[in-house]
């Protein structure tokens, strides 16, 4: 099963998050249901990486985030981000019967926190490097994070535009 970050955001919206564990555990489940192959766990992991990258999925750590969590205070959490369109693989719309994993429900404001925490990383890694198409599409990005969550990257935004003029 070749996941695309939809897939994974509509597979970690089936739960309201899944730590990177769970979410490889569900993959797995529905690629033996689909056609009874195992996940390719390199291509998983590259999948995720790039998902994160692109802001599809968004990390939530729970370390002194939220109470009410069900992992240990070591795990994250991966959550649908701002740029998913979730979409469900097909063979995966039964995960949630499937797995032992009850719905979360992370609160928006610490999410658009941990969102703007990483664009903020994102922003100074694509500064320094000058790497203009990633600073262009961390521009898009901006926008799509202050529609999903209450957060403003307009300081953000106004660097990487300067960036972008020198």
């Amino acid at each position: 099963m070749d996941a695309t970050a939809d897939e994974l955001a509509g597979v970690v919206d089936l739960f309201g998050g899944l730590t990177r564990e769970e979410l490889e555990r569900a993959l797995a489940e529905a690629a033996y249901r689909a056609d009874g192959q195992a996940v390719d766990d390199g291509a998983l992991e590259t999948a995720i990486d790039e998902a994160l990258e692109s802001f599809a999925l968004v990390r939530y750590d729970l370390a002194g985030r939220d109470e009410t969590s069900t992992t240990a205070d070591d795990e994250a959490l991966l959550v649908p981000g701002p740029t998913a369109f979730p979409t469900v693989p097909e063979h995966a719309e039964d995960l949630p019967h499937i797995l032992d994993v009850e719905r979360r429900r992370p609160a928006r404001e610490p999410l658009g926190e941990a969102a703007r925490e990483r664009f903020v990383a994102a922003a100074d890694e694509a500064v320094t490097k000058g790497d203009a198409a990633r600073l262009r599409t961390l521009l898009d990005v901006s926008y799509d994070i202050e529609a999903w969550a209450p957060v403003d990257l307009a300081d953000e935004r106004t660097r990487l535009e300067d960036t972008l003029e020198e």
